[in-house]
C-alpha cells in the first residue's frame, strides 16, 4: 500500500506507432524480456484496437475516455483543448499525484491566433519557458508534473525538459545530435553535425545511416526511464497513490538508434518480419490503396486544406521506391529501438519492486498506434485500417486482481482506458466519457462481458480523408464519408491477412447490411451524455 491509502498506484507506460506483433510472448524473434515479465505478471490482450490510427487523437482519447470525433483533438495538427475534462483531473480530486514523463503531443508544432500550442515553435527551444512549466502551467491537462519531450528520434523538434535534463548531465552539446529545428533557425553553427543523413524514402523518415552517435546513456529513451522512476519514488516518499503516464517515443520513425541497440539485430535476419504485396490484392480495393503501389500518383485530391495526409503517398514499391535490404535494415532498427526501451522499462519494474510497490500498482503497457512493416506493401501508417495499423500490443498486470500469464481474445479499446482506470481507484465514470470500464474484463471476473464492438475514426483532411471502422469479433467493416463506391469488408476469421475484400461481393450483401445497421448502434451506444436528466422538461 502506498501510506495508509486502499488505492492501487497507476502506472500506464506507452511505446509510439509499434506493431501488436513485436512482443516476446507473441513473436519469438524480437528480444523483449521486461515486457514479457509484465505479460507472465499479468494478461496480454491480443485484440486492442486504437481509436485513430495517428499520434494526438489516440493519446487524447487515452487521457479523455473519449473517441476523437468527441474530445476534439480528431487529428494531427490539432490541439486537445486544454478545458476538455480527463481522467487526471479526476483523479487529482481523488487524491492521486498526477505525471506525465516523455512524449505528449496533445498540442501541435504551430502557434496561431486561434490555437495557442505549448509545443510549437520558437517555444519548443525555448529552455526558460520550459525551466518554468509546472510552475506557471499546472495542472496541465490534470497533470501535476510534466516532463516532456516532442522529437521522435533525431528530428529537429528536441528541447523542452528533454534538452534541460541532458545539460544538467553535463551533455552540453546536445544540438550536434539533432537535425537543424523545423523552424530553420540554428541555435548554433554546428547544429545536426553528429544527425544520421536523410534517405528518400517512401513517406516520412528514412535515413541514409541508422546507427545514431548519440550516447545510450542521454538518449531520450533513457531519459524517459529515469525521470519515470523518479516520479515512482517521489510519490512514495509522499505517500500517496500515483498516475503516471510514461511516455516513450520509440518505435516511431526515423528509424535511428545508438548502439548497442543499433547491431541487436541483423537486417539479414528480418525476411520473415517483412510483410509482403500480394500481386491483385489491392482490385477490390478503394482507389488511394491502388495509388500507393503507383510510382508517381497524383495525391493532391487528398489534400484539401494544404496540410498533407500521413500515408497519402507511394508506398513500397520494390525495386522503384525503396529496397528489400533498406526495408529489412529499417525494421533491424525498430525492432533495435524496442528492445532498448524495454530494457529501460525493466528499471521501472525494478523501481517498483525495490519499493515494496509493485503488488500495489496498475501497471498497463500499450501504445497509440501500429505500424506497417510491408504489409499490403506499406509502411509507416497512413488511412488503411488494416490490423496492422489500428491494432495495438496491450498488457495488463495488477498481482492478485488480473490473472497472470493469461492471454485474452477480449476486443479492448484505448477509449476504455480512462474509465477503467477509475474504477480501479474506486471513482464513478463521470458522463462524458464514451468508453466504459473494462475492469471486470481485465480481471477475469465470472460472468463478465467484454465489448461486442469497437471503432476505430480517422478525419484526416477535411472531408477527402474520412472514414471510420468498426470491429466485431469476427468482422470488420470500413466505411468513407461522401463515396458510397468505395468500402472494405472482412471477415478476419477466415481472412486473418484482410486479403479478400467482401464489400463488392454479392454474396456478402447480407452481411454488409447488418454490419452498417451494427455500426448505426455503435454509434448511438458512445455517444456522451454529460449531464443527467433531472426532470421531464
Amino acid at each position: 500500500m502506498t501510506g495508509s491509502s486502499n488505492k492501487p498506484n497507476i502506472l500506464l507506460i506507452t511505446s509510439d506507432q509499434q506493431h501488436w506483433r513485436t512482443l516476446g510472448t507473441n513473436n519469438p524473434k524480437i528480444k523483449t524480456p521486461n515486457l514479457d515479465r509484465l505479460a507472465k505478471m499479468g494478461t496480454r490482450f491480443d485484440r486492442a484496437y486504437c481509436t485513430n490510427p495517428t499520434c494526438t487523437p489516440c493519446r487524447a482519447s487515452l487521457l479523455t475516455g473519449m473517441w476523437p470525433s468527441a474530445h476534439g483533438a480528431y487529428t494531427l495538427g490539432t490541439k486537445l483543448p486544454e478545458d476538455v475534462p480527463t481522467v487526471t483531473n479526476v483523479l487529482r480530486q481523488a487524491g492521486y499525484r498526477t505525471s506525465l514523463i516523455g512524449k505528449a503531443h496533445f498540442e501541435p508544432l504551430k502557434s496561431t491566433d486561434e490555437v495557442d500550442s505549448s509545443e510549437s515553435y520558437p517555444r519548443l527551444r525555448d529552455l526558460d519557458y520550459w525551466r518554468t512549466f509546472n510552475e506557471t502551467k499546472s495542472p496541465w491537462y490534470g497533470f501535476d508534473h510534466v516532463e516532456l519531450g516532442r522529437m521522435h528520434g533525431d528530428e529537429g523538434h528536441a528541447g523542452q525538459h528533454y534538452a534541460l535534463w541532458m545539460e544538467q548531465q553535463g551533455f552540453k552539446d546536445w544540438r550536434k545530435y539533432f537535425h537543424v529545428r523545423s523552424d530553420g533557425v540554428r541555435d548554433t553553427p554546428e547544429d545536426g553535425t553528429l544527425a544520421p543523413s536523410n534517405y528518400k524514402g517512401p513517406g516520412y523518415g528514412w535515413r541514409e545511416k541508422m546507427h545514431w552517435q548519440i550516447p545510450q546513456e542521454y538518449h531520450y529513451t533513457t531519459w524517459t526511464a529515469v525521470r519515470t522512476n523518479a516520479m515512482i519514488e517521489e510519490s512514495v516518499k509522499a505517500k500517496q497513490p500515483f498516475f503516471c503516464w510514461s511516455s516513450y517515443h520509440d518505435p516511431h520513425p526515423p528509424y535511428c538508434v545508438p548502439e548497442p541497440w543499433a547491431s541487436l539485430y541483423n537486417p539479414d535476419d528480418m525476411d520473415s518480419e517483412l510483410g509482403k504485396f500480394i500481386e491483385g490484392e489491392f482490385e477490390h480495393m478503394p482507389l488511394p490503396h491502388r495509388m500507393t503501389q503507383q510510382p508517381g500518383a497524383d495525391w493532391k485530391v487528398f489534400n484539401e486544406d494544404g496540410k498533407g495526409n500521413h500515408g497519402y503517398h507511394t508506398h513500397w514499391v520494390e525495386g522503384k521506391t525503396l529496397s528489400r535490404e533498406q526495408l529489412r535494415k529499417s525494421v533491424a532498427i525498430y525492432y533495435g529501438m524496442i528492445s532498448f526501451m524495454d530494457a529501460m522499462i525493466g528499471t521501472t519494474l525494478d523501481t517498483l519492486e525495490k519499493l515494496g510497490q509493485l503488488d500495489n500498482t496498475l501497471i498497463v503497457f500499450t501504445t497509440d498506434h501500429g505500424h506497417f512493416l510491408g504489409q499490403h506493401g506499406l509502411v509507416a501508417k497512413g488511412p488503411f485500417h488494416y490490423d496492422d495499423v489500428i491494432r495495438v500490443p496491450m498488457i495488463a498486470g495488477w498481482p492478485g486482481h488480473i490473472p497472470a500469464g493469461k492471454t485474452s481474445d477480449a476486443l479492448q479499446s484505448l477509449a476504455d482506458y480512462a474509465p477503467t482506470f477509475l474504477e480501479a481507484a474506486g471513482v464513478e465514470t463521470p458522463l462524458w466519457m464514451q468508453g466504459r470500464s473494462e475492469l471486470d474484463v481485465w480481471t477475469d471476473k465470472p460472468g463478465a462481458k467484454p465489448r461486442d464492438w469497437t471503432i476505430v475514426e480517422n478525419h484526416h483532411n477535411g472531408s477527402a480523408v474520412h472514414l471510420r471502422t468498426l470491429i466485431t469479433d469476427r468482422y470488420k467493416l470500413t466505411v468513407y464519408r461522401g463515396r458510397s463506391d468505395w468500402g472494405e469488408l472482412f471477415d478476419l476469421q477466415n481472412d486473418p491477412d484482410e486479403l479478400k475484400n467482401l464489400f463488392y461481393d454479392g454474396a456478402s450483401a447480407s452481411l454488409r447490411a447488418r454490419m452498417y445497421a451494427k455500426l448505426v448502434d455503435a454509434d448511438l451506444e458512445r455517444e456522451p451524455a454529460p449531464t443527467r436528466r433531472v426532470s421531464g422538461a
